[in-house]
């Protein structure tokens, strides 16, 4: 268990039901897995060519930079990767930019993790630089929780290698429920649009934590006050010790219905499905 004070702050103490605290508490119910909930859930190991490296989806490729987080949320579907042997990290780096290098198709590269924005702003630094003399790579896209967990990490050093950076960037940060963002936070998330990033959160959809539509709304509000779009609403990855989190498909469906009537289209997150060996996130209609 780990959990920034922060984000502990903004619990409701006393409520053993508060959607922050259910994201980050350890429960018993984890010792229960169906067994068709797995520990490599979407496939990142067979679409692994190097170690640190994922290559699901055409155009893009995808760093495993670090196993470290700053919270560690209990749902997650990394939970059980062997982050020791898979991770880009020190001299490995050099062999997954030369496949990087060597694919003429790489579009994008994604940082991801456990979150990058952990790594120190001068390791940041020289891995990008060595991606710069990648002529067709145009974009960065980062993932990351460190935004909405620890804000504090969002300093000086780091805006300025992000205003640095030549491609266009993506910040893609994780915010599952309305109270995860304060206006602290929401300082944070305008530095980050003041270095040319554009804004992203995506969220998961977990039984106990936002599987209402009215906590989904006033979350896309929320994000859009601080400049934030939303992007995908992932249904619960079946991942070994999460089987708890999970929401009833009726309960999906009419969900995502009520998003659509009561919501713009551009706050309205889009509902996918990650599936292990599928060529792209698998949308809900």
């Amino acid at each position: 268990m780990l959990v920034p004070q922060r984000f502990a702050q903004r619990m409701r103490h006393g409520d053993p039901d508060d959607p922050l605290l259910r994201q980050v508490m350890p429960d018993a119910a984890e010792n229960n897995s169906p067994p068709e909930f797995l520990k490599d859930p979407v496939g990142d190991l067979p679409a692994s060519p190097q170690p640190g490296l994922v290559h699901k989806y055409q155009g893009r490729v995808l760093l495993v930079t670090t196993g470290a987080c700053a919270v560690h949320c209990r749902y997650c579907f990394r939970r059980h990767f062997p982050y020791a042997d898979e991770n880009a990290g020190r001299d490995r780096w050099r062999n997954a930019i030369a496949y990087i290098r060597r694919q003429p198709g790489i579009r994008e590269v994604i940082l991801s993790g456990g979150d990058p924005l952990l790594l120190a702003t001068r390791r940041l630094s020289r891995l990008t630089r060595q991606l710069e003399p990648i002529a067709h790579v145009r974009t960065l896209r980062i993932h990351t929780r460190v935004p909405i967990v620890l804000e504090s990490r969002i300093n000086r050093n780091l805006l300025s290698w992000l205003r640095e950076l030549p491609w266009r960037k993506l910040i893609v940060v994780h915010a599952n429920h309305e109270r995860e963002l304060d206006e602290r936070v929401g300082g944070r998330l305008a530095a980050l649009r003041d270095s040319g990033a554009i804004l992203l959160n995506q969220s998961v959809l977990l039984r106990g934590v936002n599987d209402n539509a009215d906590t989904l709304i006033r979350l896309s509000e929320r994000l859009f006050d601080y400049g934030v779009l939303p992007y995908y609403l992932h249904l619960l990855d079946p991942v070994e010790g999460a089987a708890h989190f999970t929401v009833a498909n009726e309960n999906i469906r009419n969900i995502i219905h009520e998003l659509r009537v009561q919501l713009p289209g551009y706050l309205i997150p889009r509902p996918v499905r990650e599936k292990a060996g599928a060529a792209y996130k698998i949308p809900l209609i």
